[in-house]
């Protein structure tokens, strides 16, 4: 028997043994799309949305040492990322639309990656350059995220919403007070501190691969998520809306003074003689304490009419803990940052909460959505620069915290708009 007769004999069987059959396959795929998998995959990136972000905050000092840089300077080292939040919003969408929101996701992690260990190269470019990476990363998986609960989770979209958020804050919490150790731990190298966190992404990116693999199989309608199909309607409304404005602001005012603690808060209590150590662990407790905010101011606002003692309550406390910082902020140091962050999860919570109760449907939801996080984000990366090149000016922090509770003052004002019982 010729070689060609023997091949046509074996290969069926041969490709029996290596090609799974309709059955394996389905089982396979089914293996793959349990939700145990799909929950694991959006924890790991949920714990990267605000990380690389968080581990900066607690070594610009040394960061800004090891370039020379001065205090507007060392802002951008954590407002150019935040700047690109609201840059990279703004294509996310389209991405989603074009490539389908689970690989754009999976893309993101990796970018994300990529950007941290660019950041740590010698080079000053390469720090802001990095920064650009991550900030872009961030921004597909801030505005895929919710709409891909949403799709795949739509009975417990809520409490799905709520373990995301938390794994966000709790990476940042984790992140934030390990910086200043494991920068010990790699011998004072800050740049080692910063890159270990890159594993997390990759690991991240790993646990999503399964859910990319099973959109392969998914129509193109199954894989868009509800944000960016709702995105692709005809109408600018919102735009031309005053209710809109108003709920975009209050995002961006409550931004701005989130990410002007999340840049210059352990600075602050450095600059008045606490150890880096320390700083780093209130900081991290900061963080670790809008949990509780996050998770009971929403309940709350979805209860009421009108939201205006939610908007005077959780504006109070920020400007109460700022206030703090001004007056007493080592001795004080740990009730700033409790009252601080019930304010600011808060905040950011009834932000978010806004958007919803303030829609008429799903489709002005989405473009609220998209609006509200464009325009907020880029409004919240001049806080950080903006205290930066003040403090650097006067030499001191009150004059920067003074100029954080006008914004207080103007989150109060637009909050009690946006917080009628109206929709846009």
């Amino acid at each position: 028997m010729s070689r060609p007769d023997v091949d046509r004999l074996l290969l069926p069987d041969a490709e029996a043994d290596v090609r799974p059959s309709p059955q394996g396959a389905a089982a396979r795929r089914a293996l793959l799309a349990h939700p145990v998998v799909l929950l694991v995959g959006i924890v790991l990136a949920s714990l990267n949305m605000r990380a690389a972000l968080a581990s900066v905050s607690p070594l610009v000092s040394e960061i800004s040492q090891s370039f020379g840089l001065s205090s507007t300077a060392s802002s951008l080292v954590t407002s150019v990322p935040v700047l690109f939040l609201g840059l990279g919003a703004l294509v996310a969408p389209w991405l989603a639309r074009r490539f389908g929101s689970e690989p754009v996701l999976l893309s993101a992690l990796l970018l994300l990656a990529v950007g941290i260990l660019v950041r740590v190269a010698p080079s000053t470019v390469a720090l802001y350059g990095g920064g650009v990476l991550v900030g872009t990363a961030i921004a597909l998986l801030n505005v895929l995220m919710p709409g891909l609960i949403k799709r795949d989770f739509p009975d417990k979209a809520a409490s799905m919403t709520s373990v995301y958020t938390g794994a966000m804050i709790a990476g940042a919490t984790l992140v934030a007070a390990s910086s200043v150790p494991l920068e010990k731990a790699f011998g004072g190298s800050w740049e080692a501190s910063l890159a270990v966190w890159s594993l997390l992404a990759v690991l991240a990116a790993v646990a999503w691969l399964p859910q990319v693999l099973i959109a392969r199989g998914r129509t193109g309608h199954e894989v868009r998520t509800a944000t960016s199909s709702a995105s692709s309607a005809a109408g600018k409304s919102v735009w031309r809306s005053p209710l809109a404005w108003q709920v975009t602001l209050f995002m961006g005012l409550q931004s701005l003074w989130s990410y002007v603690l999340i840049a210059w808060m352990p600075t602050i209590f450095t600059d008045h003689g606490m150890s880096r150590s320390t700083a780093g662990v209130i900081f991290a407790f900061n963080n670790l304490i809008q949990v509780a905010g996050a998770f009971g101011v929403p309940l709350l606002a979805g209860r009421m009419r009108s939201q205006r003692p939610l908007i005077v309550l959780v504006t109070s406390l920020v400007a109460a803990g700022y206030a703090g910082l001004m007056v007493a902020p080592v001795s004080g140091a740990w009730l700033w940052a409790a009252v601080l962050g019930i304010g600011q999860g808060g905040a950011v919570g009834l932000a978010l909460t806004l958007i919803v109760l303030r829609s008429g449907d799903a489709r002005t939801a989405a473009q609220l959505s998209g609006m509200a996080q464009t325009i907020g984000y880029l409004l919240a990366a001049a806080g950080p620069i903006a205290a930066g090149a003040v403090h650097q000016a006067t030499g001191g922090w009150t004059v920067p915290i003074a100029l954080v509770l006008g914004v207080c003052a103007a989150a109060l004002a637009v909050g009690l708009f946006a917080a009628r019982d109206r929709t846009v």
